[in-house]
C-alpha cells in the first residue's frame, strides 16, 4: 500500500522547519499537515515520524506526534528512523507507556 497523496506531499516537503525559519515555510508546513486525513496507516505513521525537526515548530511537532498516534498499530510501533531526534524519542516513550498500560489492564 502506498502513501495517500496528502501524506506523500507532506513527506516530500521534508523535515519540519525550525521556529526561526521564514514564516512562509512554517505556514506551508502547517497547511500540508492539516490536509492529512485521520487516522493514518501504520506505513504512513512511520514515514511521518521522519519529519520531526529540531524544535516545536510553534506546536506543529505536537500535532504531528498526535497524528502519528492515530495509526492502528501505534501501541505496538517502534520508530527507529531518526531515533536520535528528541521528538521520535518522545514518541517511542509514549508508545512504551501505552503498551505498559495496556498490559496492566489485561
Amino acid at each position: 500500500m502506498s502513501l495517500r497523496c496528502e501524506v506523500a506531499d507532506l513527506v516530500a516537503a521534508g523535515p519540519f522547519p525550525d521556529e526561526d525559519a521564514e514564516v512562509e515555510a512554517i505556514e506551508e508546513t502547517q497547511l500540508l499537515l492539516e490536509r492529512v486525513p485521520k487516522p493514518v496507516t501504520d506505513k504512513e505513521a512511520r514515514a511521518l515520524a521522519t519529519l520531526f525537526g529540531t524544535d516545536n515548530c510553534f506546536g506543529l511537532a505536537w500535532t504531528l506526534l498526535h497524528l502519528i498516534e492515530t495509526a492502528p498499530g501505534a501501541i505496538l510501533a517502534e520508530y527507529e528512523e531518526c531515533a536520535d531526534n528528541k521528538w521520535v524519542q518522545m514518541l517511542n516513550v509514549r508508545v512504551e507507556a501505552g503498551r505498559q498500560m495496556a498490559e496492566g489492564a489485561g
